[in-house]
């Protein structure tokens, strides 16, 4: 009787175990199998997963797509694309280590004005992203990071670019002697070569060349080489620069640009920072006056010393911004706290053209409606409160020109020092490569 039951539990077992095995390969069937993400690169304290990659290959596809531009093989893409992580990691942690952020309010209000932007509401903002296959909290995210790492730009880059009069005068004794310089719209494919390269290095870069040349004789086009071989940080963007002025660009840049008709396609070239192939797409007359939008505004600046401390320097300014939100007039507290020489006119500055001030003061101002006083800003110079108290169009008829010379300078030079420090945070960095050569 006893055997008789044990062999009756046993028969029961295996077909239990046969029903299990059974219904799990029908889910099996039912449900494909997901492949697990995986890291493939390391960069100092962060990874870069698989999956990040994968979708942010099928963002920029989608979104050359669009463009019409010709989509380069998968492993030229991922190349650049795992680069573009890897730079983003390296500068968003460089920010979150040494105290930049973005709240949720300011992001709020910057996705609100990207919305305005493409006059769309919020929601129906939202409803197009989605319909276009872009997730609006990970859209969000993206902006945050867009926002840190300008900030990190303009704190360890764009506040540094300083510009003499001396580069001023030189800038118009120049012009002056080739006449009203065109203006041209000029894209680039570089291939990075430093100046100490060894002959193994400049073969290399040599044969890469001769291979992009072919490629485009062959009728690749312009954007979709870019994409496939260039080094620079907007090779997936077509390597487009905008608008440059000849003062903008070195000598021997503008030699061949001003022979080449639009469309056409430049001989290499080689430069301190590698060889490049420039595509000029259209060119213009340069203009001869400008019109400048000028804000007049006063500030109160609070500078960090060796009594106040940064973050007292802050606590301290922000209990200044209080009281002027309760009806303190702000030129009595400009006269009060400023450590700037306008505290005795009450923190007025006067007129104040595009360029005249540091990135990070300029774009606060620009953003704050007529009599609004800003948040505390953190600039080189310490912490700040901004009023604007008018704005205006003014004719720099005298002044046009030395202005203009200003911004393109400026634009230049912040253009080469982000390319040269994105360089050396690089090479400076731990990145460790987890990806095959191939997926």
């Amino acid at each position: 009787m006893m055997k008789h039951i044990l062999n009756l539990i046993l028969t029961l077992s295996t077909a239990l175990l046969i029903t299990a095995q059974s219904a799990t390969l029908f889910a099996a069937e039912k449900k494909p199998i997901e492949k697990m993400d995986r890291i493939i690169a390391v960069v100092d304290q962060s990874v870069i997963t698989e999956r990040e990659m994968l979708n942010r290959m099928e963002y920029v596809k989608a979104q050359m797509l669009k463009k019409g531009a010709d989509l380069p093989p998968d492993e030229a893409l991922q190349k650049q694309i795992l680069e573009r992580l890897i730079v983003d990691s390296l500068q968003l942690q460089l920010a979150a280590q040494t105290g930049i952020k973005v709240d949720d309010a300011q992001l709020d209000k910057t996705i609100d004005r990207i919305a305005e932007q493409n006059n769309l509401t919020l929601p129906a903002f939202k409803k197009a992203l989605e319909e276009d296959g872009t997730n609006f909290y990970k859209f969000r995210e993206d902006i945050r990071n867009d926002i840190i790492i300008a900030r990190l730009r303009e704190r360890d880059v764009d506040n540094k670019v300083n510009i003499s009069e001396a580069e001023i005068d030189n800038y118009l004794t120049t012009q002056e002697k080739e006449g009203e310089l065109d203006e041209f719209n000029i894209s680039q494919i570089l291939i990075r070569l430093p100046e100490d390269s060894g002959p193994d290095d400049i073969q290399k870069a040599k044969a890469r060349t001769e291979q992009i040349m072919k490629a485009l004789a062959d009728g690749m086009s312009f954007e979709k080489a870019s994409a496939n071989f260039s080094d620079a940080p907007n090779a997936l963007d077509g390597g487009g620069l905008g608008w440059r002025s000849g003062q903008q660009m070195p000598a021997q840049f503008l030699e061949l640009v001003k022979t080449m008709q639009p469309g056409g396609i430049s001989r290499p070239i080689r430069s301190a920072s590698g060889v490049h192939i420039l595509k000029l797409n259209e060119r213009r007359a340069g203009a001869s006056t400008l019109i400048v939008d000028q804000t007049h505004v006063r500030h109160i600046l609070l500078k960090p010393n060796e009594v106040l401390s940064d973050k007292e320097a802050r606590q301290k300014i922000e209990g200044i911004k209080e009281r002027i939100d309760h009806g303190t007039p702000f030129q009595d507290m400009a006269r009060q706290y400023s450590d700037d020489g306008s505290a005795s006119n009450g923190g007025d500055l006067g007129w104040i053209s595009p360029g005249d001030t540091v990135p990070v003061f300029e774009k606060t101002m620009a953003e704050l409606a007529i009599n609004e006083v800003s948040a505390p800003i953190r600039s080189q110079f310490g912490w700040h409160l901004i009023q604007v108290l008018e704005r205006r169009k003014q004719d720099m008829s005298k002044e046009s020109k030395r202005l203009k010379a200003r911004q393109e300078i400026r634009a230049r030079k912040a253009e080469e020092a982000y390319n040269d420090w994105v360089h050396e945070l690089r090479d400076k960095a731990f990145v460790e490569m987890r990806l095959e050569d191939k997926f």
